[in-house]
């Protein structure tokens, strides 16, 4: 038999036969939840979709929230579901697993939900705070200027006061 295994799903795909394992639906990821955890999801599902204008969508092993650009993320895991949000800043907090820095003006904010209830403040705050900064009507801040020479003014070439001598 001709074919080839999936590199991503692992799936044996026989040759001719059309595969896309990257095209998935937001109840395919869910449909394996505890009953907790389906709650959870449904109350971040509508607890985003009451901000306003946006994209929901699966991709991959998540479902992701945008409007310009992707403002959180849910991956659904076994046992709790991992809410990774963009934020402008960066927030310690205990309810905050981690935080990186994602690109030079965000910073992505991993929260572990395991009950609905979790979903209240302050997460939803952030949510809101991630869906307002990913706003693409936003004005973003000017950025710096740098000195003609292309050196930022903080790291200038030490000044020298004699000329180097060569070497025979």
């Amino acid at each position: 038999m001709a074919g080839r295994e999936c590199y991503h799903c692992k799936q044996w795909v026989e040759k001719g036969e059309p595969h896309d394992c990257w095209t998935t639906t937001e109840t395919a990821l869910t449909a394996e939840l505890s009953e907790d955890l389906r709650d959870a999801w449904a109350r971040l599902r509508e607890t985003a979709a009451e901000f306003g204008d946006q994209r929901i969508y699966a991709s991959h092993n998540s479902i992701m929230f945008s409007r310009k650009a992707c403002y959180f993320f849910v991956r659904p895991k076994k046992s709790f579901l991992e809410v990774c949000v963009f934020l402008g800043r960066a927030v310690k907090h205990p309810r905050i697993r981690r935080v990186e820095p994602s690109s030079k003006a965000k910073f992505v904010h991993i929260i572990p939900v395991r009950h609905r209830d979790e979903v209240e403040a302050p997460i939803t705050d952030w949510l809101q705070e991630a869906y307002d900064f990913a706003d693409p009507d936003r004005v973003s801040p000017t950025p710096r200027a740098t000195p003609p020479s292309g050196r930022s003014a903080t790291r200038a070439a030490p000044a020298r006061s004699r000329p180097r001598r060569r070497r025979a």
